[in-house]
């Protein structure tokens, strides 16, 4: 397997280089973030699981986050199963620290950013191919149809969550 080239020709280096000691064999499952496996808000939300300290032009604000029921043993069962990657168009600056806190059973081998998203028509996309995975033995979770529409035969769509604790998607 070569070094991807995007759409527009111009060669790119991998996304997730693989580990094959650890991951040969194994599938590869990429998780978005937001209104997938959490919900944040700058708002204070009383039932938060944690609250991230975010630094946003020399203030910081605190992020109040609510994991998806269900979601701690959902990522447990899946890194028993799958290489898990989560790739989100969030900041880094906010998204490492969430998932510090929410991937408590270390299962998530790679985190990818909105730097790591293709900006195409308005749209942050999540190019599958970038991952130097075979694309039939990779999956991706996410609720934005739009952050996939390279890859749609790829994707498992998820409805957006918010903060319904009777969830069960």
């Amino acid at each position: 397997m070569g070094i991807p080239v995007g759409e527009d020709g111009v060669a790119r280096p991998l996304l997730a280089p693989l580990d094959l000691t650890v991951h040969q064999g194994r599938k590869c499952l990429v998780l978005d973030l937001d209104e997938t496996l959490v919900h944040s808000s700058f708002k204070m939300i009383p039932q938060s699981d944690f609250v991230v300290p975010v630094e946003i032009e020399n203030a910081v604000h605190n992020v109040y986050v609510i994991k998806r029921p269900g979601v701690d043993e959902f990522m447990r069962k899946m890194g028993e199963i799958y290489e898990v990657v989560v790739f989100t168009a969030s900041l880094s600056k906010y998204a490492d620290p969430v998932l510090d806190m929410l991937d408590i059973h270390h299962v998530v081998k790679h985190r990818l950013f909105r730097e790591s998203c293709y900006n195409h028509k308005g749209n942050y996309v999540k190019d599958l191919s970038q991952l130097g995975r075979p694309i039939g033995d990779t999956i991706i979770i996410d609720n934005s149809p739009a952050s996939y529409i390279f890859h749609p035969s790829n994707a498992v769509p998820v409805s957006s969550w918010f903060n319904d604790p009777h969830d069960t998607e």
